[in-house]
């Protein structure tokens, strides 16, 4: 429709060229030029116009009332910014496709009404919702709409829709992997049931007396507003359970799908209670008000990921949140354990190194080298993890989890600010004596690897590579930063996946399926499998991150040159065994300027490694847990104030009164079988 980018006109010439006589026609045109003229000008000088044109004003209110007149709206009650699939990827699939190509409607429906007068029903939603009380009072009045909530034919649209909804939430509602998200109301009764009986009874009742509005104080209204609370309370039990059962993505959507059904019983029910003359206007405005801001949400791509991901991001870092524990240091023991754990990562690393750099040698395809260096990294980092080692850069993803979940369930508070200030000193002491323990053992293990090649070998091996592997140390000559941000960004996406493997080895109760396996059993016996069941729930979530993180780590280069992208990966405990192989390989002679800045940006990659995923992970679980971003500007200020204070305590274990405190927060943090989402 072109006129609606080249009509110019004022609204009261619009006005007197459609309406200075009874106009008859159903086209939306005039709706649409009169609502698009009057968004551009004072509104309380319309509403004069209305009021000192009185015969236009009632040609206008009969076309509002005609093209409205006999047009159900019950799809924009039971459809609009409610999910239609079940399933993430389905619903997302289904409104990309209706945003690019919007569906073929009814065009006798006010669904198709409402999308075609307004174009960006936000903005005209957001345009009405700014005018004063009095003046949208004053427009339902001259348009002869204020009673429009009494008129039989949106009595029955109502009710209708009322059934649609509470059909759709109690098929929902009994599907057995739904129920089995809430035991405790095995043995009650369904308050899903229980709702559509007493719906079922207004319905019987409106037969009779073909009316569907009543007061507050009508039993039936309060007997379904007790039904309504007790389906909430059991979508709430059923979110709350998932860190106990874990949860699916078709149970997630299941459960948002019937919290948004019952919300919109809940809306329809609130515009059909009349207590007073006053409520019909109101309720008719509030009717009106739905409608708009229902179709102003669909096709809603932001909405969707919030809704469908914040639970599962919950459970992602409630898990990572479990193994954060074991990342934070408490006292003097736990600190050189830390050390010595890192150590012997980093040995294993500088092993890592001369490995990598001699599959670089080998010739073949880059899809070879790819899987060389995925297989190098991962065996590596599966490796470390098994042997209880440590790779520092792994901690800022589960850390965040662990100081996310405190700040979610301690009393916010001054007191309990500075408490959390102290955790994160012990944090970040932690990060820094595991980033010590690497790079001081990655080194010097390159090194003597290197040196025993040569030995044997007769032959500087890392001769060839030196150059290269110096430059790329280099911040200025390579992308060296850019890439370290990368492998933060890689640490981020481990962690969610150690978090995810948790969450489905839970909800499909995997430890419990090995332990009762007949095979397993039959031919190891029982205490074997429960052994290998214990095992598998342990270990199995760490050793399929670390060997993701692998493939990520090996794969990312040799994919950017395929691409003909400068992709890489640069990792503070690689960087550090690559630095003297580096030197080796050059014989040690190389400029002081080559020196310094190489060893500068070992620690630099160090902390963009560590800046980006601790900041991804610490969005992540913020959003999760609904961290108020208020209290968490308040926090950041105490935790400067605390180490302007006390620097020290940031890299070396010294005791402190606070130490109870800080270990009680870690403690209360383990993750509940019952938490609130």
């Amino acid at each position: 429709m072109n006129f609606r980018f080249r009509n110019k006109e004022d609204f009261s010439t619009i006005l007197v060229k459609y309406f200075s006589f009874r106009n008859e026609t159903a086209s939306l045109e005039p709706l649409i030029l009169v609502l698009r003229a009057v968004r551009k000008t004072d509104f309380s000088v319309f509403l004069q116009f209305l009021k000192e044109n009185r015969e236009i004003t009632d040609h206008f209110s009969f076309y509002i009332n005609t093209i409205f007149k006999g047009k159900p709206f019950n799809l924009s009650l039971t459809e609009a910014n409610i999910l239609s699939e079940i399933g993430f990827y389905p619903e997302l699939k289904k409104r990309m496709l209706d945003k690019l190509l919007p569906a073929v409607e009814n065009e006798e429906t006010v669904w198709f009404m409402v999308d075609n007068v307004s174009v960006r029903p936000q903005k005209d939603l957001e345009f009405f919702r700014n005018l004063p009380e009095e003046q949208l009072d004053e427009l339902f009045r001259l348009l002869k709409i204020d009673r429009f909530i009494l008129r039989k034919s949106v009595e029955k649209e109502l009710l209708f829709s009322t059934n649609i909804l509470a059909w759709r939430v109690l098929g929902n509602a009994l599907n057995v992997e739904v129920v089995n998200m809430a035991p405790s109301y095995r043995n009650l009764d369904n308050p899903f049931v229980a709702l559509q009986n007493e719906i079922d009874i207004l319905t019987k009742e409106y037969r009779e007396t073909n009316r569907f509005h009543f007061t507050s104080k009508d039993p039936h209204y309060k007997q379904i507003k007790i039904y309504l609370e007790q389906c909430f309370d059991f979508v709430e039990v059923a979110f709350k359970n998932a860190g106990k059962y874990g949860i699916s993505s078709k149970i997630n959507n299941s459960l948002l799908q019937i919290r948004q059904q019952l919300r919109r019983i809940n809306d329809i029910l609130s515009v059909v209670i009349i207590d007073d003359e006053r409520d019909v206007l109101n309720n008719s405005k509030k009717l009106f008000f739905n409608i708009l801001e229902y179709k102003s949400h669909k096709n809603n791509l932001r909405e969707l990921f919030a809704d469908s991901t914040t639970l599962l991001s919950h459970l992602i870092t409630n898990h990572t949140a479990e193994t954060g524990l074991h990342y934070i240091t408490a006292n003097k023991k736990e600190y050189m354990k830390m050390f010595l754990r890192a150590s012997g990562g980093g040995v294993i690393v500088g092993a890592l190194c001369v490995l990598k750099m001699l599959y670089g040698s080998i010739p073949g395809s880059d899809f070879s080298h790819a899987f060389l260096y995925a297989f190098n990294y991962a065996m590596g980092f599966v490796m470390i993890y098994l042997m209880k080692y440590t790779l520092a850069t792994k901690q800022p993803a589960m850390t965040a989890a662990t100081m996310a979940k405190v700040l979610s369930e301690e009393k916010n508070t001054r007191k309990n600010y500075v408490e959390f200030a102290h955790l994160v000193s012990k944090v970040f002491q932690s990060q820094f004596i595991a980033f010590m323990g690497n790079v001081l053992l990655a080194f010097p293990v390159a090194l003597a690897i290197i040196y025993g090649l040569d030995v044997v070998f007769q032959q500087d091996l890392a001769s060839d590579k030196s150059a290269k592997l110096l430059n790329d140390l280099d911040p200025v000559q390579s992308k060296a930063i850019f890439h370290a941000c990368i492998a933060g960004f890689f640490l981020f996406i481990s962690g969610i996946i150690s978090g995810n493997v948790s969450n489905n080895s839970v909800f499909y109760r995997i430890p419990t399926r090995v332990a009762k396996n007949p095979s397993l059993n039959y031919w190891l016996g029982a205490k074997a499998a429960k052994s290998i069941s214990d095992y598998f729930a342990k270990n199995w979530a760490g050793i399929v991150s670390n060997f993701w993180f692998g493939v990520f780590l090996g794969v990312t280069g040799p994919v950017g040159l395929f691409l003909g992208l400068d992709l890489d990966i640069r990792h503070i405990t690689f960087a550090s065994g690559n630095f003297a192989l580096g030197l080796y390989g050059a014989d040690f002679s190389v400029s002081t300027y080559t020196f310094w800045i190489s060893l500068i940006t070992v620690f630099l990659i160090g902390f963009f490694n560590f800046a980006v995923s601790f900041g991804l992970s610490m969005t992540l679980a913020f959003r999760s847990r609904s961290v108020n971003f208020g209290e968490v500007k308040e926090i950041y200020k105490e935790i400067v104030r605390y180490f302007m204070k006390n620097p020290l305590r940031f890299f070396l274990p010294i005791r402190s009164q606070l130490d109870a405190s800080a270990k009680e927060m870690v403690e209360n943090t383990v993750a509940t079988e019952s938490e609130d989402h």
